[in-house]
């Protein structure tokens, strides 16, 4: 399961999505993924009186916004709002979020808030003189994406105008909802000419397809064909096919009845997965990810559905309810195809619960959608081989008999089910500290299970319903071979292997008590910084004292002095456009960074700068400056970093990696998030090697479409 997560679709799929996404237009890659406005409670307050100033935002799909009410010392930006000075009010306690979302996030190790669609927050005051005229103030927040990896800093100004006594016609309209105009209308007035190229198709959506719709689509449909042949619903197909043979005149009327049962079958899980998502919400499945009960809850779930599998009891429903919906079924005509369809879903609830509520389980997510979306890759996979073998009844034939093999089917999953568990309580354990899933527990408990697996497909363990195995299958040894192999995979990480294919699915290296090569990898980080200090760095960077790159990289934190550094040692240089709060960015430096063979080039071809976009130092006045962009006054080296990637590179989201030469010129598309390492390191070849030949974007403008 964990490969279909991580690689869920084809590659017919892929090359289509590429190819849409190059007949894009080259249109502005600056992005404004949330707009502002606001109002207030109250246009008229007295002295005295109450008011409360509401900020909303809309969110574009696939993107969300951090709130404000989790740890700012977390990771991920906190959404802040100042209020400037005025003795005319006063606030009253702290900004409000409204029914924000909250998840653990593994990178982070905690919890953060956030929204999805649409965003509120509430500030109460109290007037304190009638002559109150305005509130102005500024906020900062971040968005991230969760189709292809990027997340971007914002900063703006916010007014509230009262209609007080210095002000009778003023409107409550505030800043807020005109910069965002005005911002959107510096974007349709950029010229053609100003427009870089666009980062690489294939590495910017790199990451979409293992969370986008069509990845839980596929996902679950994959599931739905595994579902097929469990005991209680493989038999049912030769059944039901024979049953509209039967009940049919012609063929003809056949496949419509085989088409109407296809059709209803869809329709009655997807109504199912829709009313699961209605009555629970988005936010309460979200909860599912975050709070510990509904964690606990499903572990339990997920141990009772295995223990089913395995053979230990059935899961049933009241045979009379069964028989009675199978009675209208033997009724007739498209009425009866369509109870056919209930009756098969009832007969093989056994079977199918525990898999169908897998599907719900992973496919939500905090969203509404994706159950629904779940449920129809599942039914669709479920309805096609009982339409097909209606329409074509001849492929019966080839069908293999029911067996004991069915049963063995039921107990692989019941396994996997048992492995999957361990995932639901890892989570709450780390969310509440509980410390008894710690990485080295849970990764014993997962070789113990995958090792009766494997010994389960040898016929070495024989279970409830099994029938006697008197020899193993080619299929069965092949699933034994990729079962052990998977184990010995494992066994490394007991010592402190990252195990990194597992990165999502295991407790953070931090739980790991038996971490051997750590002092190791610490000590040789340390000779290699001491080294590559003397030959790379050509002064002292600037921020060293706040800002810092991961795996000993010697680099800097400013643009000019890197470019001043690459023109003195004749080398390119490589922009890292980053955040302290864009965890895509920490993803990027965890997966791909670490890899020995791009280390290795970051820390000997090239000159690493790390632009940080949310960096808040304040920079001296004479270094202020006020930018072509906005107009407004840049003081911070977040502000002036992201001002540069905007005017410069025509892009605002992070990450976001940029190649030049010593003087400056683009070398290659820049990159976005793109979790290859064969990719990374071919970027960081190819762009080394137009350098080595004094060659720019500007000389092969259209030969650079990787």
């Amino acid at each position: 399961m964990s490969f279909l997560q991580r690689k869920p679709a084809t590659c017919l799929v892929l090359l289509v999505f590429i190819s849409f996404l190059y007949s894009l237009p080259a249109f502005s890659q600056v992005l404004k993924p949330a707009k502002w406005s606001s109002e207030l409670s109250d246009r008229h307050p007295k002295e005295g009186d109450e008011a409360t100033l509401i900020f909303k935002a809309t969110i574009q799909e696939g993107w969300y916004l951090y709130s404000s009410d989790f740890d700012p010392e977390l990771g991920p930006m906190v959404t802040t709002f100042t209020f400037e000075p005025n003795n005319d009010y006063e606030l009253i306690g702290n900004i409000q979020p409204v029914d924000a979302k909250e998840k653990y996030d593994e990178l982070w190790e905690g919890n953060y808030t956030y929204f999805v669609g649409h965003a509120e927050f509430r500030q109460k005051i109290r007037v304190k003189n009638n002559e109150l005229s305005a509130i102005k103030g500024a906020y900062s927040y971040q968005v991230c994406s969760d189709i292809d990896g990027q997340c971007i800093p914002f900063e703006d100004d916010f007014i509230f105008n009262f209609a007080g006594a210095g002000n009778k016609k003023a409107a409550d309209v505030s800043a807020l909802e005109k910069n965002s105009q005005q911002i959107d209308g510096s974007l349709s007035n950029k010229k053609q000419t100003d427009i870089i190229p666009q980062p690489d198709a294939d590495s910017t959506n790199q990451a979409s397809l293992p969370i986008s719709l069509w990845g839980i689509f596929l996902i679950a449909f994959v599931t739905g064909l595994t579902a097929l042949v469990t005991p209680c619903v493989f038999p049912m197909i030769p059944m039901t096919v024979t049953f509209f043979l039967n009940s049919s005149t012609d063929k003809g009327q056949a496949i419509r009845k085989a088409l109407v049962y296809g059709f209803s079958i869809i329709l009655l899980y997807t109504v199912a997965g829709t009313a699961i998502s209605l009555i629970f919400g988005g936010a309460a499945l979200n909860s599912f990810s975050t709070h510990w009960l509904p964690n606990v809850i499903f572990f339990g779930l997920f141990v009772v559905f295995a223990l089913s599998f395995l053979g230990l009891f059935e899961i049933t429903l009241p045979s009379g309810f069964v028989n009675k919906v199978d009675q209208q079924a033997d009724k007739g005509g498209y009425y009866g195809a369509m109870f056919m369809a209930f009756t098969l879903a009832l007969v093989s609830f056994s079977c199918t619960l525990p898999i169908v509520g897998t599907v719900i389980v992973l496919a939500s997510g905090g969203e509404i959608i994706r159950p629904v979306v779940g449920m129809l890759g599942y039914s669709f996979a479920f309805a096609i081989p009982f339409t097909l073998f209606a329409a074509f009844p001849q492929w019966l034939k080839s069908l293999p008999k029911s067996g004991g093999w069915l049963n063995s089917v039921k107990v692989v999953l019941g396994f996997l089910e048992l492995a999957l568990a361990l995932k639901f309580l890892s989570i709450a354990d780390q969310v509440y500290h509980w410390n008894i899933l710690d990485r080295e527990i849970y990764l014993a408990l997962w070789i113990v299970i995958f090792t009766l697996l494997g010994l389960y497909l040898l016929g070495k363990i024989r279970l409830p319903n099994d029938s006697l195995l008197e020899s193993v299958s080619v299929p069965r040894l092949m699933l034994a071979i990729a079962t052990f192999s998977f184990v010995v995979y494992l066994i490394p990480g007991m010592f402190g292997a990252p195990l990194k294919a597992l990165a999502g699915y295991l407790p953070p290296m931090h739980t790991h008590d038996f971490n051997m090569p750590l002092l190791a990898a610490q000590q040789t980080s340390m000779r290699n910084n001491v080294a590559l200090t003397k030959e790379t760095q050509c002064e002292p960077p600037k921020y060293a004292d706040v800002l810092h790159l991961p795996h000993g990289i010697d680099g800097y934190f400013d643009y000019n002095q890197a470019l001043a550094c690459a023109k003195a040692q004749h080398k390119p240089v490589f922009i890292d456009f980053t955040g302290h709060g864009c965890v895509n960015c920490r993803e990027m430096e965890a997966r791909v960074w670490s890899d020995s063979q791009v280390l290795e080039r970051l820390k000997n071809d090239y000159v690493v700068v790390a632009l940080y976009v949310d960096e808040k130092t304040t920079l001296p006045e004479t270094e202020w400056y006020t930018s072509s962009y906005d107009g407004k006054v840049k003081k911070t080296i977040g502000n002036q970093h992201a001002d540069f990637q905007i005017t410069r590179f025509n892009n605002n989201a992070q990450p976001y990696y940029v190649l030049l030469n010593d003087q400056g010129q683009l070398l290659k598309k820049p990159k976005a998030y793109d979790l290859s390492v064969e990719n990374f390191v071919q970027y960081l070849d190819e762009g080394k090697a137009l350098f080595a030949k004094g060659q720019t974007l500007a000389d092969h403008p259209l030969a650079d479409k990787h």
